[in-house]
């Protein structure tokens, strides 16, 4: 008997995608070819919207206790302190988690290995997929175990979530246009002491290299990450701590006691022509790279998972046609492309080449930010932005309607007031709706019958200032992304949405 998604690549990406899948009581088999998880990563920051989904499965509160939250950025020029950031109340009352976050991969990847082993699913290592087949009713894959025997493995649908090297990418055709970094990126794990491990968040601003200094939850204990621009990034293979430290032991007065590990890499900026071609699909890295600024990448892989689990399982269900995963490239696809753009423009200002460059750089910047940030609507938009709360489906086939300031394809407002916390109902992965105001009777026996969870708000004038409409029902998705709104809060209304949309509602189990 086939297993119903078989996930190639057991990074944050996979793993999330294995996660949500195996809850909503979908068959998966996740394949890996490494021996074991990753000890060298790259990936830090995890944004408040990834917070927020991590709701649903009860990580959130774990990943902010084992991680490490960041008071401020400071900025380094010429060897001295140029300005301090402070990140200390930049997202109040966006959200629950209003704050830069710090929760390394590889403690990140082991956390979600274990919450897995928790839902009785496993990692299959030294497991690689060496081709594969789209028979049109099923995927028919070749793996090779850990012994060296090969097998074929039936599934339902394929998911390659293996990187920038992704077999499954180059198996199905999908290109990858786009470009490389010239520099060499570097990242190494040490303990130290001096000023920069104070717990905050460094960079420093010299020349057209950039290097950050990461805090992270144990004491004296940071990540540094770099770039080599100079003769020494053509030895990437022969490259060590050694070669790269002097800068951050001269500028920043960082004693490193201890070198953990230290390793380098290229980075590209690519997105792929299709995140789905048939019976496969593509996630995270191999779906989308690009530079480490604005700590997005791993955030923006987990977000491709959750987005892509519900509709896989709601078609394995038989509740949706085959069309709702064609969703799947039509939200994400526009996103990874808006956002290794921008990433791209702010790595670009940040490693900038000449004179005119490095005065911006180490002079005007350290002037400029700080004041730009003392203004309510510029912090706002930053966290906004990075945190990936403003991501939105506005154009999706599945939003439909408005309704006061908020339209279909937002993600919910968060409110908290009067003791009551709008997002609490979240952690139910299902379609629910939500009224801030007065239900209709009718329009809570439709929910009941169509197992739509109802969620009535006693209105506030809280909710008013967060664009709601009193009386207006907003329904989400099981992603909790607004699907449909509409300030007349009608049964009809809502039965036209799913009759439309060929989707059966109903409760996860």
């Amino acid at each position: 008997m086939p297993i119903q998604v078989l996930i190639v690549g057991a990074g944050p990406t996979g793993l999330v995608l294995a996660l949500w899948l195996t809850r909503l009581g979908v068959s998966v088999r996740i394949i890996d070819k490494t021996s074991e998880p990753g000890t060298t990563s790259r990936a830090l920051a995890v944004q408040a919207r990834t917070l927020e989904l991590y709701q649903q499965l009860d990580l959130a509160e774990t990943v902010v206790a084992q991680g490490h939250r960041v008071p401020a950025v400071n900025m380094w020029a010429e060897g001295q302190h140029a300005a301090r950031v402070s990140l200390e109340d930049i997202g109040t009352g966006s959200t629950r988690y209003p704050f830069l976050h710090i929760f390394p991969q590889d403690q990140h990847e082991r956390l979600l290995i274990d919450r897995l082993a928790q839902l009785g699913a496993k990692v299959e290592r030294q497991t690689e997929l060496l081709n594969f087949t789209d028979r049109g009713d099923a995927i028919l894959a070749r793996l090779r175990s850990p012994d060296g025997n090969e097998q074929d493995c039936e599934a339902h649908y394929i998911v390659g979530c293996d990187g920038a090297r992704s077999l499954v990418r180059n198996v199905v055709g999908s290109g990858f246009p786009g470009g490389t970094y010239r520099q060499l990126f570097y990242v190494a794990d040490v303990d130290a002491s001096g000023t920069v491990t104070n717990g905050e968040l460094h960079i420093d601003l010299d020349d057209a290299d950039f290097l950050a200094v990461f805090p992270l939850a144990d004491s004296g204990h940071v990540r540094l990450i770099g770039t080599v621009r100079d003769e020494r990034a053509d030895h990437a293979e022969s490259l060590e701590f050694g070669d790269v430290s002097d800068r951050a032991i001269r500028h920043l007065s960082l004693q490193v006691e201890k070198v953990n590990w230290f390793s380098t890499y290229h980075v590209h900026h690519r997105v792929t022509e299709h995140f789905r071609k048939g019976r496969a699909f593509l996630a995270g890295d191999a779906a989308h790279i690009h530079s480490p600024a604005g700590g997005q990448g791993m955030n923006t892989g987990i977000g491709d998972a959750i987005n892509l689990a519900w509709k896989l399982a709601t078609v394995l269900a038989g509740r949706a046609p085959d069309g709702l995963l064609d969703t799947y490239e039509a939200e994400r696809i526009g996103f990874a492309r808006r956002l290794v753009a921008t990433t791209d423009r702010a790595f670009s200002v940040v490693t900038a080449e000449g004179r005119l460059a490095d005065v911006i750089r180490t002079r005007v910047a350290p002037v400029l930010l700080p004041l730009a940030t003392r203004f309510e609507a510029v912090r706002d938009y930053m966290f906004r932005t990075v945190s990936q709360i403003m991501v939105n489906y506005h154009d999706s086939p599945l939003s439909r309607g408005a309704a006061g300031q908020i339209r279909a394809g937002d993600r919910l407002p968060w409110v908290a007031a009067g003791g009551v916390d709008n997002h609490a109902p979240l952690k139910e992965i299902g379609w629910q709706a939500h009224v801030y105001g007065e239900a209709k009777a009718e329009l809570a026996a439709w929910c009941t019958a169509h197992g739509v969870g109802l969620h009535v708000f006693a209105w506030r004038p809280e909710h008013d200032a967060a664009g709601f409409v009193r009386d207006a029902v907003y329904l989400l998705r099981p992603d909790t992304y607004i699907a449909f709104a509409d300030a007349r809060a009608t049964p009809d209304d809502l039965n036209s949405y799913f009759t439309a949309q060929q989707i059966i509602p109903a409760s996860a189990p």
